[in-house]
């Protein structure tokens, strides 16, 4: 791999996707140039290429790369056990931009901001065996010893996604008569089950995704929208890096549909995972229990007082939780207390109902993992989907589980340190999205009104059917 690259941004023992289905098929253009002879191409022992013209000129070929805005996400590279080289998404770029900072006046120097996700936030505490608030605080100092400005936590944008999402379930059941694709809704968080719907099912899938933004990119929304304007600054100079428990988070950033044409910048600049603070920690020789803790910025952040709050629910976000509550509550008149999950053909397929009467009013599930993602969707062409709701990860086990969190030690098993990280992060103090009042204001000054075009266009997206490309480069002879 290249050394101006991440040395841990290497895609292994993911379980994104059950197998690599063919390899790259991102049309590759040839130049031709005229010629008399014909060249072939020696491969050597250590894998290198060499084009060997008929005078027996040796010429070496590089490797092609590919970066994030290629690549069409088809499941042959970017989630196999490949290293990848990602342009522009790895904790050295950060490292660069906090140089070049230094190196600048302050006239151009770029405000950076650092937004942490709870998985990550969990992770980290279970390796330095703290709390995931006081972990919170300490990675609040590391990163503004190196030179951060600002660091928020996307506990609170995901504030802004579940209310969304329970708004735009609402909408969908009010219209599934006449809508055959309204229902179910399939949430829209993770970029990977994302990615797989727009390559492998395309249209026929799309319609039924819920549209609503992941945390991450309503944080890029908050930060590049409104956090600018109260800065008194352009989109551009801002730098927004995400801390994320997955690899798949960094192409979510690179789309096309979250990048600001006028401004010439991307919504979130750039996604490191959890493993990759880590990295960080040792390559500046410091132990994160030994950086001593510095107050939260709560300008972004979902907390009270010094402690960061958490959502109920699945550690995926708790969509299905927040939905389910919301629906039966709106639609029924039924409070729920306690959500009763039964586990279907493993743990990962699990499902709740609401009945009435013997009346099945509401059926909601979780689907983790591509196995049973491919089953859901198989169920959904045949028809005989029973479900209003379903909450779908690629990851194994959900987002703690994902493939950018840190890996066990010596002598912890991967269930041990997932247990772990699932008590640390449910440890903290609940809070309901309909009550956070600081969102419910942000709601009627930076997007005007509950439901308006502008809350659609920053909180919203759009997904886009990927086309086969039919041409002998695809093939596998």
């Amino acid at each position: 791999m290249a050394s101006h690259f991440s040395g841990v941004l290497q895609l292994t023992d993911l379980d994104d996707f059950i197998t690599p289905s063919q390899e790259c098929v991102k049309p590759v253009k040839v130049d031709k140039k005229q010629g008399k002879s014909v060249a072939k191409i020696q491969i050597e022992d250590d894998g290198s290429y060499f084009q060997v013209n008929q005078d027996g000129q040796r010429q070496k070929l590089e490797k092609a790369k590919i970066t994030l805005n290629d690549c069409l996400a088809c499941s042959g590279c970017i989630t196999s056990a490949e290293s990848v080289l990602i342009t522009q998404q790895s904790h050295e770029e950060l490292y660069r931009v906090l140089r070049l900072n230094k190196q600048s006046s302050s006239g151009e120097q770029k405000v950076v901001v650092v937004s942490v996700s709870p998985q990550s936030r969990a992770s980290l505490a279970a390796h330095y065996s703290l709390s995931s608030s006081e972990t919170a605080r300490r990675l609040t100092a590391f990163f503004k010893n190196l030179g951060v400005h600002y660091v928020f936590d996307t506990g609170f944008s995901r504030t802004f996604s579940l209310l969304e999402s329970q708004r735009e379930f609402l909408k969908r059941f009010a219209r599934k008569e006449e809508d055959k694709k309204a229902l179910p809704m399939l949430a829209s968080a993770c970029p990977g089950w994302i990615c797989y719907a727009e390559k492998t099912h395309g249209e026929f899938i799309l319609p039924y995704i819920s549209t609503t933004r992941s945390p991450q990119q309503i944080m890029g929304s908050l930060v590049k929208s409104f956090f600018t304007k109260q800065q008194g600054l352009e989109p551009q100079k801002i730098y927004h890096v995400t801390v994320m428990p997955c690899y798949d988070k960094k192409l979510e950033a690179s789309r096309p549909d979250f990048y600001l044409n006028e401004f010439e910048t991307r919504e979130v600049d750039c996604v490191i995972t959890s493993g990759e603070v880590l990295r960080m920690l040792e390559e500046e020789g410091v132990s994160l229990s030994d950086v001593e803790p510095a107050p939260l910025d709560t300008v972004f952040s979902n907390v009270c007082g010094e402690e960061l709050l958490c959502h109920a629910g699945s550690g995926s976000g708790g969509y299905l939780h927040h939905v389910y509550t919301h629906a039966a509550k709106q639609l029924f008149g039924v409070k729920v207390e306690e959500l009763t999950y039964k586990t279907l053909k493993n743990k990962d397929f699990q499902e709740v109902t609401l009945e009435k009467d013997g009346i099945i009013l509401l059926r909601f599930a979780a689907t983790y993992g591509f196995r049973n993602i491919q089953n859901l969707v198989q169920k959904l062409k045949r028809g005989k989907s029973p479900y209003h709701f379903v909450e779908v990860m690629a990851c194994p086990s959900g987002c703690l589980n994902g493939g950018g969190q840190l890996k066990p030690v010596a002598d912890q098993s991967n269930k041990e340190l997932l247990q772990q990280v699932e008590e640390l992060y449910r440890a903290e103090r609940l809070s309901a999205p309909e009550e956070d009042t600081r969102v419910a204001e942000l709601y009627h000054t930076w997007l005007e009104s509950v439901g308006e075009e502008r809350a659609r266009q920053l909180l919203h997206t759009q997904y886009h059917a990927v086309e086969k490309s039919t041409n002998g480069l695809t093939i596998k002879w």
